[in-house]
């Protein structure tokens, strides 16, 4: 079984879609933990659907900021875990005030103690753009590039997902 999967790609190109049917071809308990909080109407519509999208295939777990624990409790009775999505995860360190690179440290510290379980993880490609034009939008940029590229190393595979079509960058074809 492959172990730890990095899935990249812009808003709405299709990377969960392809996350989660990676997902239900790997395991047979496969758990979905969702990072996103829904905090205006907007957003608990979003959050709802997600919920109702993926009730019978999911087992679904909440936590916008303590990632790395909620991995190592998910890891006990789940052999995947779809994690959606780092870049809401790091939005949300950063409202916290707390260390978004201690904190992707961690993240990749659990990551190398899970073994019987499979984590995916998704996040937005933000790289690709214009130079944002605020410090705050280019600290996000960097703090997220930096990560993506510190889960790379340490995951099995890695895809960008354009237009709903994968693109392996590391590991063997998923097509």
């Amino acid at each position: 079984m492959t172990r730890h999967v990095l899935v990249l790609g812009g808003a709405r190109s299709g990377k969960t879609a392809f996350a989660e049917r990676l997902a239900i071809r790997s395991g047979v308990k496969p758990a979905y933990l969702a990072t996103a909080e829904a905090l205006d109407g907007e957003m608990r519509e979003r959050v709802a659907s997600h919920r109702t999208s993926r009730a019978d295939r999911f087992a679904t777990i909440e936590e916008p900021v303590a990632l790395s624990r909620a991995i190592r409790a998910a890891a006990r009775d789940h052999d995947v875990i779809l994690v959606d999505c780092l870049t809401l995860w790091i939005t949300n360190l950063l409202m916290a005030n707390l260390d978004v690179a201690e904190a992707v440290t961690e993240l990749g510290a659990t990551l190398a103690q899970i073994e019987d379980t499979q984590v995916i993880l998704v996040s937005n490609e933000v790289g690709l753009g214009i130079v944002p034009d605020n410090a705050m939008a280019r600290t996000f940029r960097d703090l997220a590039g930096s990560a993506h590229q510190q889960l790379a190393e340490i995951c099995d595979e890695a895809y960008f997902i354009v237009a709903g079509l994968p693109i392996t960058l590391k590991g063997e074809s998923a097509n």
